[in-house]
């Protein structure tokens, strides 16, 4: 049994709920995976492995993998919450990019110094902190300047109309 199993079932115990075999499957399916899931690309794998498990059953599971600090959720700008590992995984917070979705994970250790400052100078004691930054990957952005060139310097054309007259 991993370190991480025996987190979700300590949390189970203390919150008085069962330790099952298809919350165990989930928690699985879920640290194999590294990426960031949303409820629902959770339940298309773990129907892979038990098309018992219903959805309903992976949305309150994740919701106790959060509650036991195995997961955190994300939001990266699209309506849609996903959820990464958050047991001993570094905290780390996300560029989005607006054109393509790209999401780039990053970690600033001057970003993280800023925040116990703010928070300690307000008496303040943060649960959770997240930052998303918006805006144009390096691609798309190459992409744009590309565009906006081959507009800027496109001949212009001239359209020429001519009416002849009959005598």
């Amino acid at each position: 049994m991993t370190e991480e199993h025996e987190v979700f079932h300590e949390h189970l115990q203390r919150a008085g709920l069962k330790r099952t075999a298809q919350r165990d499957l989930i928690l699985d399916v879920f640290l194999r995976t590294e990426k960031h899931m949303s409820s629902e690309d959770l339940y298309r794998l773990v129907q892979s492995e038990d098309t018992s498990i219903g959805q309903t059953t992976v949305y309150r599971t994740l919701k106790l993998f959060s509650e036991a600090g195995l997961a955190r959720e994300v939001r990266l700008g699209d309506g849609r919450t996903r959820y990464e590992h958050g047991y001993k995984h570094q905290r780390h917070d996300h560029m989005v990019c607006t054109e393509c979705g790209t999401n780039i994970e990053f970690f600033s250790a001057e970003l993280e110094a800023i925040q116990e400052n703010i928070a300690a100078k307000h008496k303040f004691l943060p649960a959770q902190y997240s930052l998303r930054i918006e805006g144009l990957c390096a691609e798309c952005r190459n992409h744009a300047q590309i565009q906006k060139r081959s507009e800027t310097h496109a001949p212009s054309q001239i359209r020429l109309v001519t009416k002849h007259i009959h005598k």
